[in-house]
Order: structure tokens, then C-alpha cells, then sequence
């Protein structure tokens, strides 16, 4: 494990990442979540559909694949726009190393961000009542070990990084992720909610895949993005050399 993370990159990489500009955002979606949830609360008291309606539509569906846009892609897109890059590639470290240090660093951020606020307002809406709360926790985390590697993938091959990941975000993974039946089975949201339904009690959280189906895609879509973003890095390196 100390071979691939290593220290120096992760300070520098959450430093990036809780940079004034980021940091307002990544605590805004949460912020917001929590406030709806108080107010939902307040106005109608536990109950387990609204719960269901707000984790569900708003927290996984939005909340969730935003945050991992943000810290997918600004774990390593911004280096590489401005050309900093060259700097760390001229480091004795490995690029595996640079790689899977920024993906456990997007992975904490986008945890850190959705996973806790999530279990948060299931306790406020709900009381944690079918363990819907747990539920709904576990799959924002499990989707954000996914989105990390996806975005953190697109910052190294496309400079429109925030772009592509907000089109994917908002239109795929809130849209038809949401709406269109075969869509949903080629869906992140739809594979983490997989381990959220097994957590729950009941059938109080659904998705259109299967257990098993689901963490296979989850490990697949993880160690392919991961794999994919470091050749890139590889690539830039022999560029940069050239």
C-alpha cells in the first residue's frame, strides 16, 4: 500500500481539491440536503416515502455524481490544464503511485461529502427507521468510490473534464438514470443502490440490478477507469519527454 499512496501528492491534491472555489461547492450540495431534510422534518415529520423521495432523487441522483465531478476531475484536471503536471511527472514517484494516491484522496472528498451528509438526513427525515438511512449511506459511498475513478479518468483525457462529467452527472446519471427504465441498469446510481437495498429493510430502497450484477460493474467500471487514467498519465509523461 505505501508504494501506491503516497504522502506528498495527497497533501498537495486535498489542498487543490478544499481550495476556497471547490470547497463553497462541495458544501453547498450538502448544505442544502441537510437543510431540506430539517425543513421536510419540521413541516411533515418522519416519514418514509418523503425519506425515500429525497435520499433517492436528491442526494444519489444529484448530489452524489456533482460531488464526484468535482473532486474527480479537480483531483488532477487543473494540473494538468495549467501544465503543473510536468512538475510532479518529473518527481521521482511512480505513475501508478501519482494515480491511485489522488484516486483515495477524490474517493475520501466525495465520501466525505456525500456518503456522511447523506446518513445525516436519513436520521432527520426518517430516524434511520428500515435502516433507510444506513441504506442510503452505504450506496452514496460505494457510488463514490466509482465516480472518483470515472472523473478522475475524464480529467486526465479531456481539458472540458468538468464539462463532460457535468453532462454526465445531470443528464445520464439524474435524467435517464431516473426516468428511463434500460437506461437505469447502466447507471452508477443504479449498481450502488444494489448494496443499499441489501442494507435496508424490506424493499423500502429498489434498483434495477441485482446484487451481485452490481458490484461487479461497480469493480469493473473502478479498475478500469483507474487502469485507463494511468496509461494517460504515461502518455502525458512521454509527451512532456518529447
Amino acid at each position: 500500500m505505501s508504494s501506491l499512496y503516497h504522502p506528498t501528492v495527497a497533501r498537495l491534491t486535498y489542498r487543490a481539491l478544499l481550495g476556497r472555489r471547490r470547497a463553497l461547492i462541495l458544501f453547498s450540495l450538502p448544505g442544502l440536503l441537510l437543510l431540506i431534510s430539517i425543513a421536510v422534518r419540521l413541516l411533515t415529520g418522519a416519514d418514509d416515502e418523503t425519506a425515500d423521495a429525497i435520499l433517492g432523487g436528491f442526494a444519489m441522483a444529484t448530489m452524489v455524481p456533482l460531488i464526484g465531478v468535482i473532486a474527480g476531475t479537480g483531483a488532477i484536471g487543473p494540473e494538468i490544464d495549467d501544465g503543473s503536471v510536468i512538475y510532479l511527472l518529473a518527481k521521482p514517484v511512480k505513475r501508478p503511485t501519482i494515480i491511485f494516491t489522488k484516486l483515495i484522496v477524490a474517493i475520501g472528498v466525495t465520501v466525505a461529502f456525500s456518503a456522511i451528509p447523506t446518513l445525516l438526513a436519513g436520521f432527520l427525515l426518517n430516524g434511520n427507521a428500515n435502516q433507510l438511512a444506513v441504506g442510503y449511506a452505504v450506496a452514496a459511498a460505494v457510488a463514490s468510490v466509482a465516480y472518483s475513478a470515472v472523473f478522475l479518468l475524464l480529467g486526465t483525457v479531456t481539458r472540458h473534464a468538468v464539462i463532460a462529467g457535468l453532462v454526465y452527472a445531470l443528464v445520464w446519471e439524474t435524467f435517464f438514470g431516473n426516468l428511463v427504465a434500460g437506461a437505469r441498469k447502466l447507471s452508477v446510481q443504479q449498481w450502488a443502490l444494489a448494496l443499499g437495498q441489501k442494507v435496508a429493510d424490506g424493499n423500502v430502497i429498489t434498483s434495477d440490478v441485482g446484487l451481485a450484477t452490481g458490484v461487479i460493474l461497480l469493480l469493473v467500471v473502478t479498475v478500469a477507469a483507474t487502469w485507463f487514467a494511468g496509461r494517460k498519465l504515461r502518455t502525458l509523461t512521454l509527451a512532456g519527454e518529447e
